[in-house]
């Protein structure tokens, strides 16, 4: 039962780290990467009615985001669950995915970075999350 209970505390402590990261990731960026002249980032509503002003430098901080936080809450997994670690850091990269999908349904966005987000920033970034705690275990 102990075990159990530590996998779930990894998991929940893993999606908790990787939204804060995500969120922190996305606060900062229109500090570093300006948002287009006119548009609103401060609403869901007004990403959508200004979106179509973004160029592809405006979707490098999202995807960092989304992939920074996917690594860094499956790290955080990995090194707090008991068994199972690869198949739970991996969940964390299953919610964060889920996220994403939803996320492109809510928010309409280029073809390519639909693509390149979906298929990149998730799975293989809690599977290398996964890895990175691994390196030195054999």
């Amino acid at each position: 039962m102990k075990t159990i209970a530590k996998n779930i505390l990894a998991v929940i402590l893993g999606l908790v780290i990787g939204s804060i990261v995500n969120m922190g990731i996305i606060m900062i960026s229109g500090n570093i990467i300006h948002p287009p002249d006119g548009a609103d980032v401060t609403t869901m509503e007004g990403l959508k009615e200004s979106i179509h002003l973004f160029q592809p430098k405006h979707f490098i901080f999202p995807f960092l985001a989304h992939a920074i936080g996917t690594f860094m809450g499956a790290i955080i997994t990995t090194i707090v669950a008991s068994t199972y670690k690869m198949k739970l850091a991996l969940l964390i990269g299953i919610f964060f995915l889920i996220g994403g999908i939803i996320n492109t349904f809510m928010l309409p966005a280029p073809t390519w970075f639909i693509a390149v987000d979906l298929l990149l920033a998730y799975i293989p970034m809690a599977w290398l999350g996964f890895k990175i705690v691994n390196l030195n275990k054999k």
